[in-house]
């Protein structure tokens, strides 16, 4: 019985250390384990790695957030200027069409220099269509009266040969005074559908040197052996000497154009440079010639206003073939040259090559 009550007993206090082991092991292991070292590292690591990876992020962000803010945005600020730019393209544009149809007649391209643009640009005003008739080759005398502005007059005489073969011409002219040449030019060059159309022109003045005005037809520019400018060449420009043959070719094959206040626009190269001329028709006046008055048309071209050049006037008589005779030049300080056709000799055309 005893040992019965010692067995009871000790099954009794086994069981209940049995109970107590696994009561305390499952109240012991989370507040034991909890200040001790797993649970301590695996904070500690989770606390560590958590702040490194937002660093990271967050300069990605900023930078992403930067480079949109670099203001690179101002491109569309400068899209202004390509708005604006549109604007002067078509503003360019609108002259061009106007200058059509010159380039077109003339077939070449006038970029160039913008100031030779420019100064070429009435010549674009200055090309309508006229029916042209070259006039017959001939010789033309004349008399020479010199008048300076301060001084006695002079007297001498001229003489201006005019040939062509209707593809080529030549044209020379010596004027003296006191039997001193005071002036001596030439001109040569081809006859196209404008009528004349110059390769070179030079010129000798008394004490001065020779001057050569070149009309490059392959760079479609005109030189100046006096100035370093260029102008383009469009193909209708005249110089000093052609000038009055193609007005004259232009009253001869379309008379109609002839009438007063009426004004014949074309650009004309000199020895330094090419400008834009207006020739006015003045009207019909009497001129004797060899004592014979015939009926001539006069015409005036005024330089411009602040231009150191000289004021042109000729008649032309359409009475002998639209032949020039008289002509007469006013220099900017006043001394004037006046020439009055005397003898006209219509000979035989030029011989070409």
């Amino acid at each position: 019985m005893r040992w019965h009550w010692v067995v009871m007993l000790l099954l009794s206090v086994l069981l209940h250390l049995i109970f107590i082991g696994s009561v305390s092991d499952l109240i012991a292991f989370p507040s034991k384990t909890a200040p001790q070292d797993h649970p301590a590292s695996s904070v500690v690591s989770a606390a560590l790695i958590a702040p490194p990876a937002p660093p990271p992020a967050m300069p990605q962000v900023k930078a992403a957030t930067i480079k949109p803010k670099p203001v690179k945005r101002p491109p569309p600020a400068e899209q202004e200027p390509a708005s604006n730019a549109t604007p002067f393209a078509e503003a360019a544009g609108t002259p061009t069409g106007e200058s059509e149809g010159v380039t077109t007649e003339a077939a070449s391209s006038s970029e160039q220099p913008e100031k030779a643009t420019t100064e070429n640009g009435p010549a674009s005003e200055s090309s309508p269509t006229y029916r042209i008739a070259l006039l017959p080759s001939a010789q033309l005398k004349f008399d020479i009266e010199k008048t300076p502005a301060n001084g006695a007059s002079m007297h001498g005489s001229g003489t201006i040969d005019w040939q062509t073969d209707q593809q080529r011409y030549e044209i020379s002219g010596d004027f003296g005074v006191l039997f001193i040449t005071a002036l001596r030019f030439k001109s040569r060059g081809t006859i196209e559908q404008t009528g004349i159309a110059p390769e070179l022109y030079a010129e000798k003045r008394m004490r001065r040197s020779e001057t050569n005005t070149h009309f490059h037809r392959e760079r479609h520019t005109i030189s100046f052996s006096a100035s370093t400018n260029n102008y383009p060449r469009l193909g209708d420009e005249q110089d000093r000497a052609s000038i009055i043959w193609q007005v004259a070719a232009i009253g001869r094959g379309d008379p109609a154009q002839f009438y007063p206040g009426a004004v014949i626009p074309i650009t004309v190269a000199g020895t330094r440079d090419a400008t834009p001329w207006q020739i006015t028709i003045v009207g019909n006046e009497q001129i004797d010639v060899d004592g014979k008055p015939l009926a001539a048309w006069r015409l005036l071209r005024a330089p411009r206003p602040g231009s150191y050049d000289q004021t042109l006037e000729f008649w032309l008589a359409p009475e002998i073939g639209w032949y020039p005779v008289r002509l007469r030049y006013t220099e900017p300080n006043g001394d004037v040259l006046d020439m009055v056709m005397r003898r006209l000799n219509v000979s035989a055309p030029l011989q070409s090559d």
